[in-house]
């Protein structure tokens, strides 16, 4: 089928994932595209994974059962399910266990691959902040703006010729005709897009302040109402649909709802694995449960962070000061609670939950939060450019088309 850098990619693979995107499309009601156009559209798919998989590799990058298996229980969580529940549908669906955690394993890679290779490329200094600040003050459109885009991308390689530029614009405006007459948006986005929120979210981004959308799709929707379609729009990437799906008028917070939490943190590498980690730090938090131990000493005695000089103390903090993994589980935490084990790209924490308060932010906090805002921006445009990059320096050989 095709070769990415000396890796192939065989009959039998593009074979299966196309059954499965016609299966789920056939589930979803939506209109089948040409066979060849969607073994196309999956071949390029499993390229682009190919590509990111490699280069973990080659960074040294690993994941090792323990993180597959908080994966797995955050997937069963989001659809409301037990671990056994979420198996017993997916075998229904066709998919094994062994394989679906195969698929975990390649998303958390890719995950790792992305904070490692782009938010080393992303800077925020104090002028971006002003700037920041002096927009929210204006009160413009954009800064006092809170919007949700649902997205449709459709990925157009580096290199492409110009008839690879063609049919890749014609999948975009197939996929903005059918969302134009009347279409499911999310069904459209698992059958067209190339972006991950595609497949993981039905392409919707969520509800974000607009300075944290690439300028294209904020001047490209600005003034729009809500439910209009624009698109196919042109960028580096490729070609974009978007939805303006939801617009709200909201400037800086002037409060937030602070959490104080402590944690142990042990970082994993070639001495320690996650999954080794992860069960010292069970240990320890059955002790503390059982009243065997204190928190606080052991964070003292075991944590690898510059707060074990505190007893793992992190003090109060504004939301989005914390990697995700770890905002995530604080989400789920009483105050006294203590988390299981969570693994994260610094280690694998142990978490305790102090307090929780709403608080008004002061001048520094509100710059905080600025830089926060501007840094996720920044982030989701380094992202695009990285992405195209690495396929761009693959070497792909295209052989037999898909059968």
């Amino acid at each position: 089928m095709a070769v990415v850098n000396s890796e192939p990619v065989t009959n039998y693979e593009v074979r299966s994932r196309l059954a499965r995107a016609e299966a789920q499309i056939a589930k979803q009601g939506g209109a089948m595209p040409a066979r060849d156009l969607l073994a196309r559209e999956v071949l390029e798919r499993i390229i682009l994974e190919k590509v990111q998989l490699q280069q973990a590799r080659d960074s040294g990058i690993k994941v090792d059962d323990f993180a597959v298996s908080q994966a797995e229980l955050g997937v069963a969580r989001q659809n409301d399910m037990t671990v056994d529940q979420l198996y017993t549908r997916l075998a229904r669906d066709g998919m094994g266990k062994e394989r679906f955690r195969d698929e975990l394993r390649n998303q958390l890679l890719q995950q790792r691959l992305r904070e490692r290779e782009v938010e080393a490329r992303v800077k925020v200094t104090d002028l971006d902040v002003d700037q920041f600040l002096r927009e929210e003050q204006k009160g413009t459109d954009v800064a006092s703006m809170e919007i949700n885009l649902g997205h449709v991308l459709v990925l157009v390689p580096e290199n492409a010729t110009p008839a690879q530029v063609a049919e890749r614009q014609a999948r975009a405006q197939r996929a903005a005709d059918k969302v134009r007459a009347g279409e499911d948006f999310a069904a459209v986005a698992r059958e067209f897009s190339d972006a991950a929120e595609g497949q993981r979210a039905g392409g919707l981004l969520g509800l974000r302040p607009a300075d944290r959308y690439p300028e294209l799709f904020v001047n490209s929707t600005l003034g729009l109402p809500v439910g209009s379609i624009v698109g196919p729009v042109r960028s580096p990437a490729g070609f974009h649909v978007l939805k303006v799906v939801e617009r709200v008028t909201a400037g800086m917070p002037t409060t937030v709802v602070q959490n104080h939490a402590r944690h142990i943190l042990l970082r994993t590498g070639p001495q320690l694995s996650e999954g080794a980690a992860a069960t010292r730090l069970a240990d320890y938090r059955r002790r503390v449960l059982a009243g065997q131990a204190d928190f606080a000493a052991l964070a003292r005695e075991h944590s690898q962070d510059a707060s074990s000089k505190e007893g793992g103390d992190l003090g109060w903090a504004n939301p989005g000061r914390y990697v995700p993994e770890f905002e995530q589980a604080l989400e789920t935490l009483k105050p006294g609670d203590i988390s299981e084990p969570v693994a994260s790209r610094f280690g694998v924490h142990l978490i305790q939950l102090l307090e929780r308060r709403e608080a008004k932010l002061n001048q520094r906090e509100q710059r905080d939060m600025a830089r926060s805002a501007v840094r996720e921006k920044k982030l989701d445009e380094a992202y695009a450019t990285w992405a195209q990059e690495l396929r761009g320096r693959a070497y792909v050989e295209y052989r037999d088309p898909p059968q």
